[in-house]
């Protein structure tokens, strides 16, 4: 087994090192929670290899997250996520159609102008108007590069946040606050 050693250069050698010390660091693990699970104290030795696993995946964690966040970042820039958002509005027309004109309907502030003559011919042309014109915003180009650019920021952001660890200092226990309705921008008139 010596002479096998030997016979390693010292980069195939660095590598076994690394391949031990990734097995040891498992095996570790494993073994905590083999431990943990049925009421034992993890020994000494393996809480001591549990901190050092613990400082090792800190100190790898954050160049790897800020490698696939620039991954990300390329292939967002290469994406056409505004075709796409107009290819689905295209598939979806007439479920989309039929949406709008049940949401106008129920809607607490239309209930007077709904018993106009021709309220449905006129929220149904409003409703394809609106739909024709918005696909044909989400099929330019110009949309397309407007949306890359808002990708683009918040990706920089958040590697910037990953970098200076400030989502470090968040708190995730609080919990989020309750998202606003939308029944809550228009007065309720159904007395």
């Amino acid at each position: 087994m010596v002479e096998w050693l030997r016979g390693l250069s010292v980069s195939e050698l660095v590598w076994l090192t690394l391949l031990v010390l990734l097995v040891l660091l498992v095996v570790s693990g494993l073994l905590t929670r083999a431990l943990v699970r049925r009421g034992l104290r993890t020994p000494w030795v393996i809480r001591r290899i549990n901190r050092v696993r613990e400082r090792a995946i800190d100190v790898v964690k954050r160049p790897i997250t800020v490698a696939v966040l620039d991954e990300v970042a390329d292939v967002i820039a290469t994406g056409h996520y505004t075709k796409n958002i107009s290819a689905a509005l295209v598939e979806n027309h007439d479920e989309l159609i039929e949406l709008v004109r049940e949401k106008v309907r129920d809607d607490p502030a239309s209930r007077v102008v709904n018993r106009l003559p021709g309220y449905d011919a006129i929220v149904g042309q409003v409703t394809e108007t609106t739909l024709r014109v918005l696909i044909e915003m989400l099929g330019d180009p110009r949309m397309d590069e407007l949306v890359s650019d808002l990708l683009r920021n918040n990706l920089q952001q958040i590697k910037r946040a990953v970098r200076e660890r400030e989502h470090e200092e968040v708190r995730l226990d609080e919990p989020d606050p309750a998202p606003i309705h939308l029944s809550h921008l228009a007065p309720d008139r159904r007395r």
